[in-house]
């Protein structure tokens, strides 16, 4: 399958699934997530708020705030269809952005850029075991990330995405721009990734 009939496929299962199936799923996430080094290490992290069936991660925002970390959502970048980062607390003011996806209102110089964050959370559409990602299609992270594709190895910045076990495929489609993930927590646990070499 092409990455457009993968991406129809598996949005349209993950919008099938119940409340209850959700709920399970936002639970088993969150807890894998908090619990794990990458996120106890951090001090700068990037989440998300869910939609279109992505997982909802919000009890991971509430534990991260507890332990003195530092969240941030990603906005969109008018030039350069990038994404720089605000910082999010529970007292934010919010609003849409042309996709009607919620960002915080901040001044400019509060922003961080991607290479200052330590864990970045992504959602996805589907993984396979390369690490290769579908997105929504609009090439937001590959764009923002791109630098992590010339580091031999992953180092400050950790990229994992968040997705529902099914949303693992065989193979996907790679190009050349694709910034592989070191892992994706899903509902099963944390799913370690090869990283191939891109040239």
């Amino acid at each position: 399958m092409n990455n457009q009939t993968i991406r129809k496929k598996v949005r349209a299962r993950r919008n099938a699934l119940s409340h209850e199936q959700r709920l399970e799923a936002s639970i088993a996430v969150s807890d894998a997530i908090v619990n794990d080094p990458l996120f106890m290490r951090a001090r700068n992290i990037a989440l998300y708020l869910s939609n279109d069936g992505e997982i909802d991660i919000s009890p991971v925002f509430q534990t991260a705030w507890q332990r003195g970390k530092r969240c941030y959502l990603p906005v969109l970048i008018p030039y350069g269809k990038k994404l720089s980062f605000a910082p999010y607390t529970p007292h934010s003011s919010m609003r849409n952005n042309q996709f009607g996806i919620p960002e915080p209102v901040v001044n400019k110089r509060e922003l961080l850029s991607a290479q200052q964050l330590n864990l970045v959370l992504t959602p996805l559409v589907a993984f396979d075991t390369h690490g290769n990602r579908i997105g929504m299609g609009g090439g937001y992270y590959d764009r923002t990330f791109a630098f992590l594709r010339r580091q031999q190895q992953f180092k400050k910045t950790k990229l994992c995405g968040i997705g529902f076990d099914f949303q693992q495929v065989n193979d996907i489609e790679e190009q050349h721009w694709d910034v592989p993930l070191l892992g994706v927590y899903t509902d099963k646990g944390f799913i370690k990734l090869g990283v191939k070499n891109k040239k």
